[in-house]
């Protein structure tokens, strides 16, 4: 799902919290308006839009009483900093995804069992445990998100003037990590070929690279 319209979705009050009362448990019309105090008309509205973006889905019982159910896992991402602001598209939990190697400074057991096998105490340690991974990693990310705003800060010093830190950033990344010809960097970097060398250039002309023939390298 696109993060667009995901955070669209997401920015109506009453929607996050049918959300987060049908994460508990599926519910039926007259129970979700009794919970957020509005009429079941407004309700039916929202659980047709949550559906409709396949966050929920509805069955009916014996009694022909519809209830709703999130469907589905997913994730959302959001980075608001004075140097940006992005989103990460919103995606699925995953058990197949391999982390071996993609990781190495976090120690992630990546192990998989059957689950259907394991006991009733192990999955309430894996539980714990995973809890305790998810904690952390949100520690980090915290930490990453603060250290990124701190170097972009730092940059913004360097340059001494009114511009994107973090396009600059990624261009001297670019030129540190590849051969440092100009082919390399606007292919590493992504951006339009005339943005990656007027950024080369004022990134010379600040002292912060230097080119020696069409190879850059960062003093």
């Amino acid at each position: 799902m696109d993060s667009a319209v995901l955070l669209d979705l997401l920015g109506n009050e009453n929607r996050r919290r049918i959300l987060r009362l049908l994460s508990q448990k599926p519910c039926y019309v007259t129970e979700i308006s009794e919970y957020l105090g509005v009429s079941p008309k407004a309700v039916i509205d929202h659980l047709r839009k949550l559906e409709e973006a396949g966050l929920i889905e509805s069955r009916t019982d014996n009694q022909r009483r519809k209830y709703f159910h999130i469907s589905r896992s997913l994730r959302l991402e959001v980075n608001v900093s004075p140097h940006g602001f992005g989103t990460k598209s919103a995606y699925p939990a995953s058990t197949s995804l391999d982390m071996s190697g993609r990781c190495p400074h976090l120690s992630i057991d990546s192990a998989t069992e059957n689950l259907g096998a394991n006991s009733v105490e192990e999955l309430a340690t894996e539980f714990a445990r995973l809890q305790s991974l998810e904690n952390e990693l949100s520690l980090a990310q915290r930490w990453v998100h603060g250290r990124i705003n701190d170097t972009l800060d730092q940059l913004n010093d360097r340059l001494g003037t009114e511009t994107d830190s973090r396009f600059y950033a990624e261009v001297l990344a670019a030129v540190a990590e590849s051969d440092g010809q100009t082919s390399s960097v606007i292919e590493r970097v992504g951006a339009a070929a005339t943005a990656t060398t007027d950024a080369l250039d004022l990134l010379e002309d600040r002292g912060l690279i230097e080119r020696t023939g069409d190879r850059w390298t960062v003093k």
